[in-house]
């Protein structure tokens, strides 16, 4: 979610140069690191838009990707690894995304009293994204959403954040013939408005926008919980949003979305030690800004991506609509020293 402005108590704001988008706060200087690729534009224009992406692996082929996104305000698109938009469903106020082999699911915005998920299976040979239906998950707005990574045939459990901080993760199942559904496990609410999560095992992450990352290990119908990155305004600032997870060299990290001073933190899993802090800069495609979702996958992704992937959400790629920046796994890497 784009802020104007974040309330900080007792830190000094600098003005905001005239005419850019320049952070009010920085937070540790972040090393650069430039852009591979970038998606078509989304379809709707002049608007904060482009939201959450997805990385899509062939159950079939693991040297294979597509990207998978959302257009908060129309829909789903899908993109190959140039970047090129091969697919879209119309299907209005989806938020967050996420895949599990061939389906796609998304936060479905468009009740705003009631949550639902959207459902959709991915024809990537044709290609076309085909509405499965939409399934019930309770009381509020459905905002942000996570798929728990698990192996073919298995039970597909999601995480689902409604927009007041309430945390719900189940099981979805899909009938043939019948509409899809979402039956709750545990519930955990989170003080304030969260949005990104990402599974790491059974143990769930989730970034509370202005107060950090959460850790919340299922304990029955609930879950304990503890802040375990807050925004200090060195490594994290305010907004926390997005959050993904990647294993590099037998070692598996957490990054998250900076968003307050377009920066991504990235920590050791599972101690949650900081490792450091990157930026997209300027350069053939442009820095990213104001990221909202992003996602990571290691694996061998053809030329462009031999070590693997990360996508960012730009939230400003004047004078275009919004779109996703694409990253080697390996210049972040470098970058960093791991």
């Amino acid at each position: 979610m784009r802020r104007l402005l974040a309330i900080l108590p007792l830190l000094p704001l600098a003005a905001c140069a005239a005419g850019g988008a320049k952070p009010v706060i920085a937070g540790l200087p972040p090393v650069q690191v430039a852009a591979s690729g970038e998606t078509d534009p989304v379809g709707t224009g002049r608007a904060d838009a482009a939201d959450d992406p997805a990385i899509w692996i062939d159950p079939a082929n693991p040297n294979r990707a597509l990207i998978v996104a959302t257009d908060k305000k129309a829909g789903v698109h899908v993109y190959d690894l140039t970047g090129k938009d091969i697919a879209f469903v119309k299907s209005g106020l989806v938020n967050n995304v996420d895949v599990a082999g061939n389906l796609i699911v998304a936060s479905d915005r468009n009740d705003g009293i009631n949550a639902h998920l959207a459902l959709f299976r991915l024809d990537a040979d044709r290609p076309a994204i085909v509405p499965l239906g939409r399934a019930a998950a309770g009381a509020g707005e459905a905002y942000g959403l996570c798929l728990k990574k698990t192996a073919p045939g298995e039970p597909i459990t999601a995480a689902l954040i409604v927009k007041d901080g309430t945390v719900r993760v189940g099981t979805l199942t899909i009938p043939d013939g019948a509409a899809p559904s979402f039956a709750t496990q545990w519930e955990y609410r989170i003080p304030t408005q969260s949005e990104g999560c990402v599974f790491d095992g059974d143990t769930l992450y989730i970034g509370e926008e202005d107060a950090g990352i959460w850790q919340l290990v299922p304990s029955g119908n609930t879950a304990t919980a503890r802040l375990v990155a807050p925004v200090d305004n060195q490594r994290l600032v305010a907004d926390v949003e997005g959050l993904a997870t990647i294993d590099d060299k037998g070692q598996r990290y957490l990054l998250a979305s900076s968003q307050g001073d377009n920066a991504y933190a990235v920590f050791k899993l599972p101690s949650m030690d900081y490792v450091g802090r990157f930026a997209v800069a300027a350069g053939e495609y442009g820095a990213t800004s104001e990221t909202d979702g992003i996602e990571a996958a290691a694996g061998n992704f053809g030329p462009a991506y031999p070590d693997g992937i990360f996508l960012a959400q730009d939230g400003d790629n004047a004078p275009k609509a919004q779109n996703f920046k694409l990253v080697r796994w390996d210049r972040i890497a470098t970058a960093l020293g791991l």
